[in-house]
């Protein structure tokens, strides 16, 4: 896909341009959403979001960036926005979600079944108290965690898509692993599992 072709039929209004757009970008967009939220209903909901964003305000982008650069950002964005304004509501809304939604090595969400009720049962509580502290981090270190982690974004790219410093995004990443081992240490002391 060449960006600047693409991105230029978007600009005319090229129903076709914005086809391809979302085809190349909607399993990203998704899955970075799903990071975030925790929820992949939710997620698919603020992806469609984000594309409805970018339609509206591709007249804007300025190339100062990489397209892909411009659409974390606005998938980040709306992601944040979306759990501040659900704030009230439990991001794990339902046991399905975590029996049933798990991501493979790539990030894609995909069901996985072992056939151990018990392994399960454990690995679901894990995950639960995993996505719990990752969700009690500050926000700006849950998203650089989440993007470099669940994204396999470089630390240039983070900085890029959260408009800080390289050096800022090292330390918001230390900081996250540093405050997720406290308290998945606490956790563990207290035999949470």
């Amino acid at each position: 896909m060449d960006e600047i072709k693409v991105i230029k039929k978007l600009q005319q209004g090229k129903e076709e341009a914005f086809r391809e757009l979302v085809e190349n970008y909607q399993l990203m967009v998704v899955n970075t959403c799903f990071g975030l939220i925790h929820n992949k209903e939710d997620a698919e909901d603020v992806a469609q979001e984000v594309f409805i964003e970018l339609y509206r305000s591709i007249q804007n982008f300025r190339s100062d960036s990489k397209l892909s650069t411009w659409i974390y950002r606005i998938a980040v964005n709306k992601s944040l926005n979306y759990i501040r304004d659900n704030r009230k509501n439990k991001w794990f809304h339902s046991l399905e979600t975590d029996f049933s939604v798990k991501t493979d090595k790539t990030g894609h969400l995909v069901k996985e079944d072992s056939g151990h009720p018990e392994f399960d049962l454990e690995n679901s509580q894990r995950a639960e108290l995993l996505r719990e502290a990752i969700n009690g981090l500050p926000n700006n270190q849950k998203v650089a965690f989440t993007l470099n982690k669940y994204e396999d974004l470089s630390y240039q790219e983070i900085s890029e898509v959260m408009e800080v410093s390289l050096s800022s995004v090292e330390s918001l990443i230390h900081r996250a692993k540093k405050n997720l081992q406290k308290k998945l240490y606490t956790c563990y002391k207290k035999k949470c599992i």
